[in-house]
């Protein structure tokens, strides 16, 4: 197994930011919230937390050789549906600009709450690099 921890992202507890099996081409990105490099959420906005989530997701990903079109699946878990229908022009706008029109599969699924209490969303997925 090939971990994939890129410095920006700071330094992983108990769980690596990537893994992708020796030998293969599948990355297995770890969920990502909006936290920067010391892992302190970046603000109480929704649509902030999504892009540094998302910034965080595509790291992981180029960390491992890829491009955010290289990502095949991601899965968004979030505290609150409705916040996220609010929101959802400017994480829109936000997530073209780091990705482009490459659209994976996606499932949004909503969560009591997230390890990070001021966390509001959380990405995982999935990347063939």
């Amino acid at each position: 197994m090939r971990y994939v921890n890129p410095e920006q992202l700071g330094a992983p507890k108990g769980y690596n930011n990537g893994v992708m099996p020796s030998g293969g081409s599948v990355l297995f990105v770890a969920g990502q919230i909006g936290g920067d490099k010391d892992r302190a959420v970046v603000g109480d906005r929704f649509a902030d937390q999504f892009d540094q989530a998302l910034a965080n997701v595509v790291a992981v990903v180029q960390a491992a050789g890829g491009t955010p079109e290289s990502i095949g699946k991601l899965t968004i878990f979030v505290t609150s549906v409705d916040e996220y229908i609010a929101a959802r022009e400017e994480i829109g706008r936000r997530y073209r600009a780091r990705m482009g029109r490459h659209f994976p599969a996606m499932t949004l699924v909503e969560v009591r709450r997230l390890v990070e209490p001021r966390a509001k969303v959380e990405i995982e997925g999935f990347a063939c690099v």
